[in-house]
């Protein structure tokens, strides 16, 4: 078996977790690819017991065969990973040394546990939809998808902004807010959650469009069809906007004109057995541990 093993930087409190999961693939026999600046922030603090390669992106997808990327970190880490893995039909799994962990459910204590299931093929793949950005200006270079959101936001303290919306070209409503956010189902959990967007399950077929503190109370989050495609026009007393893909952000103006629409390939995330939607949102959510039940 050959994998990735993909992380942001080494943090002190978790090299003892690091250390232990890099014994564990040795002791699985497991050959690991590290990306560059992650292995660069272990080095002097991991004791390797085997060689690990380096990855250096998305090229090395096309010259080698893995079978799996393993991140270590926060769902921020799984999505930088995605960034990286794009169409290469790699699964991915997340080993959560983070806080809440929605994406990366697998927490530090069931490592072990977790690679035998992935070694002994005890898992199954949940096929998770991305959303693209099309613009006629060029934006995010060679990824233009995102896992979780895309987000049009004001900038700083400026004040409020106005944002033209329409699905398959009718037209929707102008949204007067500090922003809008089109979120995927798996991005459903993450900033569109905070701004009272709902939950939806992976497989629903459906994109959630919520505005983020708008000015008119009566406007709520939506949800529509991820065959749509919804474009947009912004405006507001500031020349400059934020539009962002997962993590990644640019700076835009009025002239850009933006449509998401649904990716033309999949990312597939490892749900290893034992392991599922459902219980991930009830252990993160701590749903059904009110004493006041």
């Amino acid at each position: 078996m050959q994998i990735v093993v993909y992380g942001r930087i080494g943090k002190k409190k978790d090299f003892p977790i690091i250390q232990s999961f890099f014994d564990i693939l040795a002791e699985e026999g497991i050959n690991a690819y590290v990306n560059k600046n992650y292995l660069e922030s272990l080095k002097g603090h991991i004791d390797f017991k085997n060689d690990v390669g380096i990855f250096e992106g998305y090229l090395d997808f096309k010259t080698r065969i893995f079978d799996y990327v393993i991140t270590l970190g926060g769902d921020g880490t799984i999505l930088n990973a995605v960034a990286e893995v794009r169409d290469a039909d790699v699964p991915i799994l997340g080993i959560n040394l983070g806080r809440l962990g929605f994406l990366a459910s697998i927490e530090k204590e069931k490592i072990k546990e977790a690679i035998n299931l992935l070694k002994t093929g005890r898992y199954s793949l949940s096929e998770r939809t991305l959303l693209q950005m099309e613009s006629n200006h060029p934006m995010f270079g060679n990824i233009p998808f995102a896992l979780n959101d895309c987000t049009l936001l004001k900038r700083d303290t400026s004040s409020m902004i106005v944002i033209h919306t329409y699905i398959n070209g009718a037209y929707l409503n102008s949204y007067w807010a500090d922003g809008l956010i089109v979120s995927t189902p798996t991005g459903s959990t993450g900033y569109s959650l905070s701004c009272g967007g709902p939950i939806i399950f992976p497989n629903s077929g459906n994109f959630v469009i919520t505005p983020v503190a708008p000015h008119n109370l009566n406007v709520r989050p939506i949800v529509i069809s991820d065959s749509s495609i919804i474009s947009f026009e912004v405006e507001g007393r500031a020349e400059n906007f934020l539009c962002t893909l997962d993590s990644r952000f640019e700076t835009i103006t009025s002239d850009f004109q933006l449509a998401v629409r649904k990716c033309d390939f999949n990312i597939n995330l490892i749900q290893l057995h034992g392991w599922s939607f459902m219980h991930t949102n009830r252990e993160k959510l701590m749903w059904g541990n009110d004493t006041r039940n």
